[in-house]
Formats: C-alpha cells, structure tokens, sequence
C-alpha cells in the first residue's frame, strides 16, 4: 500500500449468484467505493487482515486507502455502510470499524 490506510472496515463480498465476483479477490484490490451521502466513487485499495485472498461471499477485516479521501471528508464515522463496486456492478458492501484520517471523521 502506498499510503496509510483511511479506515479498517468489514467487508462482505457477493456471491456470483447475488451479482457479485467470479473469482477471488487478492489484498491489494483496488474497487470503486461509494457511501450513500454521495454520487461520488473513488477507488479504495483494501489491505486484507490475516488473509491474502478473499473469494465470492467470504466476509474479511482490511484497510483501506482511499484515492481521494478529499470527497468525504467530514462524513465517515464508525458503522457507516458503504459498497465496493467493479463500474456499476455492487460487488459487495463494507461497514466503517474505525478510522484513522482524522481529516475523515464527521463532527
């Protein structure tokens, strides 16, 4: 990872049935990441924890580095939802655990 992760969060792919990947996922993905107070999508590279590969409909613990954190500061918090997408296919959603860019916390 080449900058500090923004947050650990919970993320829980999709099956192949419920829309979700095909194939397994290695640490070091990089999806479009999307919050439900914005139109905006940015990529977020996730940092498994204690694994190195997740596959369609596994739950994993990761980091996360944002691309553009700029677009959503002020508004995370801690169990904030969000999704992880390949374009506008939802392949899975993330739960906020904690957050390490102050820049990003809500006030």
């Amino acid at each position: 990872m080449n900058r500090k992760p923004d947050f650990i969060a919970e993320l829980k792919y999709r099956t192949t049935e419920e829309g979700g990947r095909r194939t397994a996922a290695f640490s070091g993905y990089r999806p479009q990441v999307k919050f439900d107070f914005s139109e905006m999508q940015t990529s977020g590279q996730q940092k498994f924890i204690d694994k190195e590969i997740v596959h369609p409909g596994e739950t994993v613990i990761a980091e996360i580095a944002i691309l553009s954190p700029e677009f959503f500061k002020n508004k995370l918090k801690p169990g904030i939802e969000f999704e992880f997408r390949e374009g506008a296919r939802i392949i899975g959603i993330g739960i906020v655990r904690e957050i390490f860019n102050s820049d990003l916390l809500a006030h």
